[in-house]
This record gives C-alpha cells, structure tokens and sequence, in this order.
C-alpha cells in the first residue's frame, strides 16, 4: 500500500453511513445531522415493544419513534388523546431493552408538556430516566419553543414534530392537510425556524403540500422527517402497523404497505384453530414422555 492509498480504517470511516456504519453503538443526534450534511436519506419506524423493536433494529432502521399512536394501534383508542405518561414510560423501555442500535424517541403525550416548560422537563426526564430513551418529540412549533428551548438546555435532544399534529385532532376538527395557502405556509415556515432556533435536532413534518415541505427542508440545517411531505424531506416516518399491513380499513394516503401481515397472522391462527379441532395439534413431536 502506497502512502496516498487509504488505510482500510479510513476506508471504513469513508463508507460508514447510517445503515452500515453504526454497528457497535446507538445512532446519535451527531449522525444525523452528518447525514444532512452528506445528503443521506433516513428512514424512521414506529415502535412499541421489545419483539418488534428488535427486528427493526436487526434491520437497520437507524431511529425508532416510540409514538403516541399506541393508543390507535394497541391499545384501542380513536385518538392519540388518551394516553399517558405512564404508559409511554413502559412501552418505551421495552423498546430501549429491545434494541442495541437505534436511536430511541419518545413521544411527550397529551397533557404532559402543554402546562410549562417545567412539565415538560419533569416529563421529559422521566422518559429518560426510567426509560432510557436517547431523546424525546413533542408537537408544536412557536407555540412548543420556550420548552424545547428549556429541555436542549439542560441536555434533552428534542425532536418537534409541526403540520398535522394529531394531538390537537379535536382542535383541528379531524386530519386536514396543514400548511396549505400562504398565511398557513408563511405559519408552518415560522414554526419550522422557531423549533430549529430553540435547539430541536431534527423536525416531523405532517401531512403537508409536498412542494411547502421541499421548501422547509432547504431552509432548515436540521433534518425533516417527512410523514406525508412529499420525497425531499431528509428522512421519513411511518407507522408500523401502517407499513407491514397490520392496521384493518383504509390507512392514510402517505402510506405505503410493505408487507400484508394483518392476512398472514389470520392465516396462521386460522390454521393452528383447525389444527387443535381436527386434533392434529399437538403431534408426537410436540409431546413430553
């Protein structure tokens, strides 16, 4: 090797991208803001538990949301609304016990960082601490800035989350596309440089014109995780149960399903029923003696 080729270490540092080169530790804010910087797309999946976590991370999903929509997917509410902190503290600890790679976020439910920035500390801590998660996400934009601002300052990564934001479903009268016409464009803009400016490392943008969208991602030196924002936010989100086909009925326009695992599980149980009825479960080999 001649003293201008490089070294295979430098070979590996060269390549090593959010995918293939973070093996022996958890993804950081650090990385992703360098994935920006290379122009390197992210993808983020929602996750709730150690099973499913695990195989996303096996996978090399590089940042796992612990979202609040739990509450529609598991546990049977209409709306996110519902759900408190409590359980986001134990659904997000099975996620970080789950995984050894993803960067973990949790959602701050309803009603848990709305009062103050305070509650929002308070809260954000406890995910932390009994939780172990690597950072938390919280809707609002202008609005969420002064306790942003006070979690990044006492060393809590944020990730915001603007456009739709499904804790507000009541306020909002429904799921409309947000950002749409120039006061709610010039508003999402705002919203985007106010979170950007209070420390957030990276931003949610849902459900918004994919052209509005395209224009924040220029303007922002953070990433925007697109989920209904067109193809040029820096990342994308989607729910998992949404993506892999678990969710019965119709699923938002943004998703693309993946996988029909909703027909596969029922396959499955349908076959094991008429096992145990016909008696060809358990067999001999299924026996102890």
């Amino acid at each position: 090797m001649n003293a201008s080729s490089p070294s295979p270490a430098q070979n590996q540092a060269s390549t090593a991208t959010l995918y293939g080169g973070v093996t022996n530790r958890r993804v950081t804010v650090r990385d992703l803001a360098a994935a920006k910087q290379r122009g390197e797309k992210w993808s983020m999946l929602t996750a709730y538990d150690a099973l499913t976590a695990g195989v996303f991370d096996e996978a090399g999903i590089p940042v796992l949301l612990v979202g609040d929509s739990a509450g529609n997917c598991h546990l049977g509410y209409e709306t996110t609304v519902p759900v408190t902190m409590d359980q986001m503290v134990m659904l997000s600890a099975a996620v970080v016990r789950g995984t050894k790679r993803s960067m973990i976020v949790a959602d701050l439910p309803f009603g848990s960082y709305q009062e103050s920035p305070a509650q929002a500390m308070h809260n954000a801590a406890r995910l932390m601490k009994e939780a172990g998660v690597g950072a938390v996400k919280l809707e609002g934009g202008e609005r969420s800035a002064r306790s942003i601002e006070l979690l990044v300052e006492a060393g809590v990564p944020v990730m915001a989350h603007i456009g739709l934001t499904p804790q507000s479903v009541h306020a909002l009268g429904g799921y409309p596309v947000q950002g749409r016409g120039d006061e709610a464009a010039h508003q999402l803009l705002r919203d985007a440089k106010a979170v950007q400016q209070a420390g957030a490392f990276a931003v949610v943008l849902e459900a918004v014109p994919a052209e509005l969208a395209t224009q924040v991602t220029e303007q922002l030196a953070i990433p925007t995780v697109g989920i209904g924002g067109g193809p040029d936010t820096d990342a994308q989100v989607l729910v998992w149960t949404d993506m892999a086909g678990m969710t019965a009925g119709r699923v938002p326009k943004f998703v693309k399903q993946y996988a029909n695992l909703r027909a596969v599980l029922g396959d499955a149980a349908r076959a094991f029923a008429e096992d145990v009825r016909g008696g060809a479960f358990p067999a001999e080999e299924h026996s102890f003696h």
